[in-house]
């Protein structure tokens, strides 16, 4: 009996979340976390689960602008060292963005593993912005090169982690963040004082700020007043922002 070939894995966009607009003008491509080495493939439940509130929260938000949102679904779960599947899967993904809806600008917003494939595929033409939520990042005292910045020039990049974060480390976070703000002026990063991993005590703050900062990236609309001094600010000070609690609801309309 013939063996049958083994499926060759395909990355793909999840079902928009809510009612996709009827002319898009702007995409956030939501990547979940991830592991650091696992050939698996992801549960797509669990990974919809990770960030269906933020997108739901960012597609409420921006529908009357045409904005729609998708979860990636990875190929695998892990990073898998130099393979970097997550991050190809990223650029994937905005690709199939682009053939779906035309020139419109892309936000990649990720979390814990799915923050650096947003962060590394950052380059992507299509890409004028990236949202990394505690995003984990490799030791830089391994020997390994350090996580490459440059593709982030020309992009608005806001990255946030919880100051007690036990599973990323905030601090590497930091570093990157700096690194970046020497390419690109348009880089911040909030710290949400005393929240962990899931960023979960701040949570209505830290979706507030996500709104906010991808209405500003895609569609042009007003930064708040934390923003732009975040943005305007010398390192370390817009680097190290604090999230203050209550943010957002001066925003409401």
């Amino acid at each position: 009996m013939a063996q049958q070939a083994t499926p060759v894995r395909r990355a793909r966009l999840g079902k928009a979340l809510g009612p996709e607009p009827t002319a898009v003008s702007g995409v956030v491509l939501l990547l979940p976390p991830g592991d650091e080495v696992s050939s698996r493939r992801p549960s797509p439940m669990r990974a919809t689960a990770s960030v269906r509130t933020l997108g739901r929260r960012l597609g409420r938000a921006g529908r009357e602008e045409g904005l729609v949102t998708h979860v990636v679904h990875y190929r695998y779960r892990g990073w898998n060292g130099g393979e970097a599947h997550l991050a190809h899967d990223a650029a994937w993904a905005a690709d199939e963005a682009v053939r779906r809806y035309g020139d419109v600008p892309v936000c990649l917003t990720g979390l814990g593993m799915g923050g650096r494939a947003a962060l590394r595929a950052g380059g992507h033409d299509a890409v004028n912005s990236v949202l990394a939520l505690a995003p984990w990042l490799p030791a830089e005292d391994t020997g390994t090169p350090l996580e490459p910045v440059k593709q982030l020039a020309g992009r608005r990049v806001l990255v946030v982690h919880g100051t007690h974060d036990a599973r990323t480390d905030p601090e590497l976070s930091f570093r990157l963040a700096a690194r970046a703000k020497k390419a690109n002026r348009d880089v911040c990063r909030f710290e949400v004082h005393a929240d962990g991993h899931g960023l979960t005590q701040y949570r209505d703050e830290v979706l507030a700020l996500a709104e906010n900062f991808v209405g500003g990236a895609l569609f042009g609309r007003a930064f708040s007043r934390p923003l732009q001094d975040a943005f305007a600010a010398p390192p370390p000070l817009g680097l190290r922002m604090p999230l203050a609690a209550g943010f957002g609801k001066s925003l409401r309309r």
